[in-house]
């Protein structure tokens, strides 16, 4: 039984990794793959549970007669809830996350960075937009940025070929700017939850790395665009959908989201509860102050033509759902004891972060980085400080080489193909950009932008 759900992970990643030859969402094989596995290991649920928790389930029973139905119910409320828990505060947070998001944009306050990249000039108009971007990404989500700011650079430019570079430039520095903050991508988030990094930590070990890729990329890309862009008539500026609100008033909800966001990491060191309750705690403050300047049309019917796509609120949610299929499928695999033997295997022949970055980097070129990240990131949970001194330089201690290696390599890998990332596919889908172009024009810029970061990390790790 271990085998085949093994098999259907292995599986899961083929189809993930191919999902632009077979059409099938990877969120759906995610979700297939961790409900699957669940039910598989349950059925077996005696023999997994005498093998790794023999001595908790004894004391769970408490003098009981175990029978099967007493193994299932002791899966069900210790291991399987147990990664519920993980997977749901991961979505939790991207939900208020993407709420937040979207009050912002209703009212408008996002059309700041159209008028602030409105220029003809084509390096200066790239680097605005990578600039911005990078900074949303880091607040925001990867794939949420993405999105908009590929929104607002589709209204801008007119001509496809040009269109193709920025939104490539638009991709890697929403994420180069995700992965230098625990809030900004679903990997950080995840080590950030498990413990394995401190908020500071990793920015200060990822942030010189991530900015020397990205500057060496961009420097890259801004080579192959004409002195001139052809931009769009000025279209008369978006106030959202339902509101009228003036510009101190967006300037204020803007400063009450963005603002609050970057206050989660201080919240979670101050109450030690889960980041997605400071999450929450920022969504509910930026709803009140939304009611609030939007008292008088509450009742009103002012509904228009949204700017931003629906797809922006599909995407996060194929993203969320794609995070909990994964966490589950780990999750089933790992309570099999398949990964623990591999952790041992891999501590006694390979005690180099690198060459497990360059894996991690390799397979995710392919494969999703986080489904990457999350399999590297399950060879080794977090160690206590005593279990650390018996690692080369507390490699798998908090904040150690081991996680920093791992993030960077995975935010680096799913770059290169364009493949990678919810980010890279939204981009590919949006402005139907193939393989070849990509291969042709951008891999070769992302791994000379790679190698930089790489460069400085080994300076610093």
């Amino acid at each position: 039984m271990t085998l085949i759900i093994i098999a259907i992970l292995f599986l899961a990643y083929i189809l993930i990794a191919t999902e632009r030859i077979t059409n099938v969402n990877k969120a759906a094989v995610a979700i297939f793959a961790g409900t699957v596995g669940w039910v598989l290991y349950i059925c077996w649920g005696t023999d997994y549970v005498m093998s790794q928790h023999q001595g908790e389930y004894v004391d769970w029973l408490n003098g009981a007669i175990a029978t099967s139905t007493a193994v299932k119910q002791y899966i069900a409320e210790n291991i399987f809830l147990r990664y519920v828990g993980r997977s749901s505060e991961i979505l939790l947070f991207l939900l208020s996350t993407m709420t937040i998001v979207e009050i912002l944009n209703n009212n408008g306050c996002f059309d700041y960075f159209s008028i602030w990249t409105r220029t003809r000039n084509s390096k200066k108009f790239l680097w605005l937009t990578a600039i911005i971007t990078l900074l949303l990404s880091a607040n925001l989500d990867s794939l949420t940025t993405t999105i908009m700011m590929l929104v607002i650079m589709i209204k801008n430019v007119r001509q496809h070929r040009q269109r193709l570079v920025y939104g490539a430039a638009i991709v890697l520095s929403a994420n180069y700017g995700g992965a230098m903050t625990v809030i900004g991508d679903p990997t950080g988030l995840v080590l950030w939850n498990m413990e394995a990094v401190t908020a500071s930590g990793l920015f200060l070990a990822l942030v010189l790395p991530c900015l020397a890729a990205w500057a060496t990329t961009m420097l890259l890309l801004s080579g192959m665009l004409p002195e001139r862009i052809d931009l769009y008539e000025r279209e008369i500026i978006y106030r959202g959908d339902d509101t009228n609100l003036n510009n101190i008033q967006r300037i204020i909800m803007l400063i009450v989201g963005i603002g609050g966001l970057w206050f989660i990491p201080t919240f979670h060191n101050i109450t030690k509860l889960s980041p997605f309750l400071g999450a929450l705690c920022v969504l509910s403050v930026l709803w009140i102050v939304n009611e609030i300047f939007n008292r008088k049309l509450m009742n009103v019917d002012k509904m228009i033509q949204r700017r931003m796509p629906r797809v922006l609120q599909y995407g996060v949610i194929q993203m969320m759902l794609f995070v909990m299929g994964i966490m589950l499928a780990l999750g089933v695999v790992k309570e099999t004891g398949v990964v623990t033997w591999l952790s041992v295997r891999l501590t006694d022949y390979v005690d180099s972060a690198w060459v497990m970055g360059t894996a991690a980097a390799l397979m995710s070129t392919v494969v999703d980085n986080f489904a990457t990240a999350i399999t590297f990131f399950s060879f080794n949970d977090v160690c206590t400080s005593a279990e650390a001194q018996q690692y080369i330089n507390n490699m798998y201690a908090q904040d150690g080489t081991y996680w920093i290696v791992i993030a960077y390599a995975v935010a680096v890998g799913g770059n290169i193909f364009g493949l990678g990332s919810m980010s890279g596919l939204a981009y590919l889908k949006m402005e139907r950009v193939t393989f070849s172009w990509y291969l042709r024009n951008i891999t070769w810029r992302v791994l000379a932008g790679a190698a930089a970061g790489a460069a400085i990390l080994s300076l610093t790790v």
